[in-house]
């Protein structure tokens, strides 16, 4: 039983899922550089643009968000096989002409290494920042996938027109076009509209806090809508977003985690990305506890479908916890499980 392990980096998690301060820009590349060293296949920055509300009430220090493709740039610059990724790039912040020249440069500068993870954006405080009173009127899957349509014609067409609701192209190319081909398109989400966007545009599926039964559900569902599609559902990558707490005891992994940012982070989301959800199983929907039972919850996640474990967050509080961590993880999952 074999998957990639990819690591997810503070380019916008400071507040949600680290403390403050957690990391410098510079100390973002350091653990990327060190991630490739010990196997990791892939590093994962998130988007942010402002503080979400709830982290400006539990922190009196602004959080420090930085430019997940400026700082993918430099990794990208001090690695060699390490593929360099977004969790998720927040597509509807940005013209599409605009991001798509961004995205075809970096595939460039990191040698075709980039996996681009893309999302609709979960905090209406940072749509109301950039867009102000129109943001109330403003509906994300419409902005989302009118971009993502524009973006993939600017990657396959010479010249594009086109006119939508939010944005439009006059006569535009975009060249150099990225080196892959087609480029690496991961989508998160975990709804029939998210299914069918992996179906149409996707190399790979990125969905958040899942057990293995909803991921194999998921799978089940995106295969459907691959077969509509006409793609083979063997070509995307299932790629689940969860954390780790590993120990030598469960007892010693399980308290670690529940004193971490990420715990408290993840209960937050029952109000939103997980409403429904019981986020206080987290030993059900992450990778906590011995290495037996690590090892044990990798398999069920490999069954279930997943290829890549991406955007592991660590259940750590500095820097030193997390290299820590990250070696043993290396040592008693990555070796015996990596690709």
């Amino acid at each position: 039983m074999k998957a990639n392990f990819g690591l997810g980096i503070a380019t916008g998690t400071e507040g949600l899922m680290y403390p403050i301060p957690y990391s410098s820009a510079r100390d973002v590349v350091e653990l990327a550089v060190y991630a490739e060293k010990l196997g990791f296949h892939s590093v994962w920055g998130n988007d942010h643009i402002t503080t979400q509300h709830y982290v400006r009430e539990e922190f009196d220090q602004p959080p420090r968000y930085y430019a997940p493709l400026l700082e993918l740039a430099a990794i990208a610059e001090r690695t060699t096989t390490l593929k360099v990724a977004t969790a998720l790039l927040v597509i509807p912040f940005r013209h599409p002409a605009v991001v798509a020249k961004e995205i075809a440069t970096l595939d460039h500068l990191s040698n075709g290494r980039l996996l681009l993870g893309v999302g609709l954006g979960a905090y209406r405080e940072e749509f109301e920042a950039q867009y102000g009173s129109k943001a109330k009127d403003m509906v994300r899957g419409k902005m989302f996938d009118e971009s993502i349509e524009m973006i993939h014609r600017l990657f396959t067409e010479d010249n594009v027109t086109a006119k939508g609701e939010y944005f439009e192209l006059q006569n535009v190319q975009c060249y150099p076009k990225p080196i892959q081909k087609p480029f690496a398109f991961y989508f998160g989400g975990n709804s029939t509209n998210g299914y069918a966007r992996v179906a149409k545009w996707g190399t790979g599926w990125l969905p958040a806090l899942l057990t293995p039964e909803e991921v194999k559900a998921g799978c089940d569902a995106i295969r459907e809508c691959c077969a509509k599609e006409g793609r083979n559902f063997a070509d995307i990558d299932i790629a689940p977003q969860i954390s780790v707490s590993i120990a030598k005891t469960s007892q010693e992994a399980k308290a670690r985690y529940e004193k971490s940012q990420i715990y408290r982070h993840s209960l937050s989301l029952s109000k939103s990305t997980m409403k429904g959800k019981d986020a206080s199983n987290y030993t059900e929907r992450n990778l906590v506890g011995s290495v037996e039972e690590v090892r044990e919850m990798v398999e069920r996640y490999i069954e279930a479908g997943v290829t890549t474990f991406s955007a592991l967050i660590f259940a750590d509080n500095t820097l030193e916890e997390t290299r820590e961590h990250m070696q043993f993880f290396a040592e008693e999952i990555i070796a015996r499980y990596s690709k």
